[in-house]
């Protein structure tokens, strides 16, 4: 297995430039199974999740061809879709329980292993399953796999209300909806811009939705969708790494495709810590104070603090200047990596939800290793600002939401690099 070894390198700078968002391409790969025909995805980033979809598009019957940042998707008739995919590809990731809605949709059924990916807490997929009943699907499920069929062969119309926005779920019911019967209409759905791209993508295939957006989704089945081109929306998480690079080592980073309008929150977290936010030009850029200062963060469902943000900013606040607490609100075993970083030398305390971290000088160097996508990330930055060197082991996690990070990184004057 290989790890990553960052050495410090003072404060970085430079352009950079994050691509498709994760969250939204692997939803919308998944909504291409909707249509007969040919799809492109163009801006598609280069990372192992979207490598375990397009394997499980093509187990389902599908044609795929990868180009530099661009899918093609060809996909038959219903009838000659397979509704069963290899477990060791649902397995691989989460993301994979969103062919569910489409495959009930067009095909009226799914046979699928639970889904598997990050590792930070218990997610359940009732909320999937829940709303996918209510439409007239019956579930047969057992301890590793799900089996499902629509009555009558086809989804029907209905009022959706989710217990909480979950994005993911928001996207299945979404795909669903599009071809079922009727009007049907979901509360309570996630306001995620990737939910909105999701919905765009949908609409140029020929759907009916109201309300992208907001937290209302009036949709109204039609009878079939047809391929179109898409271009997905810069992943505003990986935005936000390059920038917190910036930040935490005092330089100055411009990320060329970020979208200022999807982060505001963390903007703001960011002018709060001390970094100067300039959008005059393409994208964003910050520039990072000496050292940051202390501030309050609590993850919240878009357009709150984004749960996937939060590692980036403890990284950022173990070394400012003061006490912090931050809360987690949405999964509970996010603060994993907080053993990691007290490795490093940072000074954090976990109760519950809750971390309150005590700036530190500067952090040291040593051996971590991330379970995540977005705490390896994270503790590469931390590499950037302690003393030594700092062996990262998890490499893995990265490959599969960032497209060739040791490189991006470089290019900003990081001393980073793969070592097996």
């Amino acid at each position: 297995m290989s790890v990553l070894v960052v050495k410090p390198a003072g404060p970085l700078a430079g352009d950079v430039q994050a691509f498709g968002a994760k969250n939204a391409v692997l939803k919308q790969m998944a909504a291409c199974l909707l249509a007969t025909g040919r799809h492109e995805l163009v801006n598609v980033p280069d990372i192992t999740d979207v490598d375990v979809m397009c394997e499980l598009l093509e187990a389902l019957g599908c044609r795929v061809t990868r180009g530099e940042h661009r899918v093609a998707i060809d996909v038959p008739e219903a009838s000659d879709l397979h509704p069963v995919a290899p477990a060791h590809l649902f397995e691989a990731m989460r993301a994979s329980i969103v062919v569910l809605g489409p495959l009930l949709a067009r095909c009226g059924e799914a046979n699928m292993a639970l889904p598997g990916g990050d590792d930070f807490g218990h997610r359940p997929i009732n909320f999937h399953t829940e709303g996918l009943s209510a439409m007239g699907a019956t579930f047969r499920n057992d301890r590793s796999s799900i089996h499902a069929a629509a009555t009558g062969g086809r989804l029907r119309a209905m009022r959706i209300t989710l217990e909480y926005p979950s994005h993911t779920a928001t996207d299945n019911l979404m795909m669903a909806c599009v071809l079922a019967e009727g009007r049907s209409v979901i509360d309570n759905a996630a306001r995620e811009p990737e939910v909105e791209d999701l919905g765009r993508q949908l609409i140029a295939m020929g759907a009916r939705i109201e309300g992208l957006g907001t937290s209302r989704l009036t949709i109204d089945g039609v009878a079939a969708l047809q391929p179109t081109r898409h271009e997905v929306i810069t992943d505003r998480v990986v935005a936000a790494t390059y920038l917190a690079a910036g930040l935490v080592t005092g330089g100055e980073v411009r990320v060329l495709d970020a979208r200022p309008d999807h982060m505001e929150m963390l903007l703001r977290k960011l002018q709060a810590m001390g970094g100067v936010i300039d959008q005059r030009g393409p994208g964003v850029v910050v520039r990072g104070p000496a050292r940051p200062r202390s501030c309050d963060v609590a993850t919240l469902p878009y357009p709150g603090v984004a749960t996937d943000y939060k590692p980036l900013i403890t990284v950022m606040l173990s070394i400012a200047d003061g006490v912090s607490v931050v809360s987690e609100n949405l999964f509970v075993g996010r603060f994993r990596y907080v053993d990691e970083l007290v490795r490093l030398g940072a000074s954090i305390t976990t109760e519950g939800h809750h971390a309150m971290i005590r700036g530190v000088d500067h952090l040291v160097g040593t051996s971590v290793r991330g379970t995540d996508i977005r705490a390896t990330a994270a503790l590469v930055l931390a590499g950037l600002v302690a003393r030594g060197e700092t062996s990262v082991d998890g490499l893995e996690h990265v490959e599969r939401g960032y497209d060739d990070f040791v490189r991006r990184l470089t290019t900003l004057g990081a001393r980073v690099e793969r070592r097996l």
